[in-house]
């Protein structure tokens, strides 16, 4: 079946935009991780344990660069980094939530 101009359907650029952000792997596991509280880097990277570090730096920047995940510094004491979410991020809770309704409902995982 051919499309025509008039029916082909036009993606939304910021749904497109979303989901390019949210589709990349490792980002959505993340925010999933983040939405439980701040974290450690390593505290992350332990409850992603397939993800490297080098991946999870990238996506970390990533995702602080879009205005999801804010990186502070405490200095009580010893430096410690701790990442959490932005509103932005925690406006995501919605999403994952459904995203957690539809893969109980038709995933199943292979062993």
């Amino acid at each position: 079946m051919e499309k025509s101009a008039e029916t082909s359907l036009c993606i939304c650029p910021k749904f497109e935009k979303a989901f390019m952000i949210l589709g990349k792997k490792w980002s959505g596991l993340i925010i999933e991780v983040l939405l439980t509280g701040d974290r450690r880097f390593k505290e992350i990277a332990a409850e992603i344990p397939d993800v490297s570090d080098r991946v999870l730096v990238e996506r970390l920047k990533e995702l602080e660069e879009k205005g999801i995940v804010i990186r502070t510094e405490r200095t009580e004491g010893l430096v410690k980094v701790m990442y959490g979410l932005s509103q932005k991020g925690k406006d995501l809770e919605v999403v994952m939530k459904e995203i957690q309704n539809w893969s109980d409902k038709w995933i199943t995982v292979e062993t």
